[in-house]
């Protein structure tokens, strides 16, 4: 009870008010308004082409709105770049990640701090270290990005918000490339950061993982707010309808076919790789047979 009063008392961490955004033959966002208080876990759900990455740009700076307010901490702020969102606190990873593979995490790292918040870090890679042990990340800071597997460069993308002192932390898609031990490894994650008051936006089409972490969700559709939830109160299939309005497709059955003969069979191939970055083909085994998937 005492929590709920103190997130009711609090002021929002950030308050979207009628952003609107039009591109030629296309509104991506149609008066959208969107609250996140200070620790909580908010999902943003929508189909392709719902107007999902139009606002969160906006909210990182990458995208100017036509109209509408960005109310940051109580006042209201105009966000025209990445660097003055992540002087804000705001830090995005993107579903594609933005590292250079021939240098060290550190280095990656240092390429998207200022002077001013290098002076006061002090030893950058001192401090990935500190920060990697408190938050379970496991990041090497001496590690170049090119031998690191696909959960480890997220790390990496989510240890450079936190070097910045993050206070929201936007995630596109974060669990699309992840082994289920790493989407494990990354709720830890943010539940721990939660905890600690950063506002998490977390956009996702896998509903399962929204109903397990997420304490709201606003839903778009055609660029604009349709639904709001709490997800831990929802099924997937009830949040699927108010994201598609319609569950007849989904419904839909399909039989599974078995193949009868093999139409493609590859055994024992090995290829090197010619990339110095890439990875190499060994001892690949496996067959297509007609008909199947």
């Amino acid at each position: 009870m005492a929590d709920t009063l103190k997130k009711l008392n609090s002021i929002a961490r950030i308050e979207l008010v009628n952003i609107t955004k039009q591109y030629p033959g296309c509104l991506a966002n149609d008066n959208v308004s969107l609250t996140l208080m200070p620790g909580e876990i908010h999902a943003l759900l929508g189909e392709n082409g719902a107007g999902k990455s139009t606002l969160v740009k906006t909210i990182y700076g990458v995208v100017a709105p036509d109209s509408g307010d960005i109310i940051w901490d109580g006042k209201v702020v105009d966000i025209k770049s990445p660097s003055k969102a992540r002087d804000l606190g705001i830090g995005m990873v993107f579903q594609h990640f933005s590292l250079f593979e021939t240098l060290t995490v550190s280095q990656n790292i240092e390429l998207c701090l200022n002077k001013q918040q290098l002076t006061v870090i002090g030893d950058l890679a001192n401090k990935i270290t500190t920060l990697s042990q408190e938050y379970g990340l496991n990041v090497d800071p001496h590690s170049y990005v090119h031998s690191l597997s696909i959960g480890e460069r997220q790390r990496v993308e989510i240890m450079r918000c936190l070097v910045q002192s993050v206070k929201l932390l936007i995630l596109d898609e974060p669990t699309s490339v992840l082994t289920p031990q790493e989407v494990s490894g990354l709720f830890d994650v943010l539940r721990t950061l939660a905890k600690e008051g950063c506002s998490i936006l977390f956009i996702s089409h896998k509903l399962h993982e929204v109903t397990e972490i997420c304490q709201q969700a606003t839903i778009l559709r055609g660029g604009k707010v349709v639904e709001t939830c709490e997800p831990s109160k929802e099924t997937p299939a009830s949040i699927a309808k108010m994201m598609v309005g319609d569950l007849a497709e989904q419904d839909a059955g399909y039989s599974k076919k078995i193949g009868t003969h093999t139409l493609f069979e590859v055994k024992g191939l090995n290829l090197s790789s010619k990339h110095p970055f890439g990875t190499a083909l060994k001892n690949i085994n496996f067959d297509l047979k007609a008909g199947e998937i």
